[in-house]
């Protein structure tokens, strides 16, 4: 009896640990100001992962350093420029266009509440850049 009553309570203690942990997670959506505050991106659900379409620029651009010529003309504002999947608690991994130089980067992302951090690396992950993003709303 004891022994079952021990089992019933670890489970119920291992499943509060899990509930609190899963709120503690800080919620990925929402839009993001980079780290030269000229831009800002909104993290969105998409399907099985995250997007992220960029939504304002305090100087609107168009995507002049695209490889792909034919989207040379488009603006910048509106392109999907983040690609993530879940990874684990509060973090993901995924793709990063960087619009200021047209080139996309294997990326990861950790959320927490005062913002979110991306690593966007190139050669298999040798060369990375860190970028801090705060949250706008």
């Amino acid at each position: 009896m004891i022994t079952v009553r021990k089992a019933i309570f670890s489970c119920l203690f291992l499943a509060a640990l899990t509930a609190q942990s899963a709120a503690e997670a800080p919620d990925i959506a929402g839009t993001y100001v980079n780290d030269t505050g000229r831009t800002k991106v909104r993290l969105s659900d998409c399907g099985a992962g995250i997007c992220g379409t960029v939504v304002w620029m305090s100087a609107p651009v168009n995507d002049v350093k695209n490889p792909d010529a034919s989207k040379r003309n488009r603006p910048v504002v509106g392109i999907q420029a983040v690609t993530l999947k879940p990874t684990g608690e509060g973090t993901y991994s995924g793709t990063l266009y960087n619009t200021e130089n047209g080139q996309t980067y294997t990326g990861k992302a950790k959320v927490s509440d005062q913002g979110i951090e991306l690593s966007g690396c190139v050669l298999g992950g040798l060369i990375c850049k860190v970028s801090v993003w705060r949250r706008a709303d």
